[in-house]
């Protein structure tokens, strides 16, 4: 089964933190990622731009953001295939995310497959 791991912290502090512990963090999403494709649950995955970057489209038009009101904001994801729940769970309490902010689990509807 597909699951999506919504990645949420302040990314508010990445923009004030140390080019070393930017790079200690980079490493450790580079070896949780290594762990995901070497298993096997590796569909896809990626960073996002800051939320200030996003536009939110609508009917009426489209909106500039940020949208979040609280301190923490979508960062990143990613799809992984898991034989269950619990082994997703498993897999997003490893990710570097869950450690300073955290990882929202979305079990991804089977359409047609």
């Amino acid at each position: 089964m597909k699951y999506l791991f919504l990645l949420h912290d302040d990314e508010d502090n990445w923009d004030s933190m140390e080019e070393t512990r930017k790079n200690e963090i980079f490493g450790s999403y580079m070896a949780y990622t290594e762990a995901l494709r070497k298993s096997g649950a590796y569909i896809a995955g990626a960073p996002l731009n800051h939320s200030r970057e996003a536009k939110r489209v609508r009917a009426s038009g489209v909106h500039d953001g940020p949208f979040a009101d609280g301190k923490e904001q979508l960062g990143g994801f990613y799809m992984v295939e898991a034989k269950n729940l619990d082994d997703a769970l498993d897999w997003a309490a490893r990710c570097p995310c869950a450690s300073f902010g955290h990882v929202e689990v979305r079990p991804v509807w089977n359409i047609g497959e």
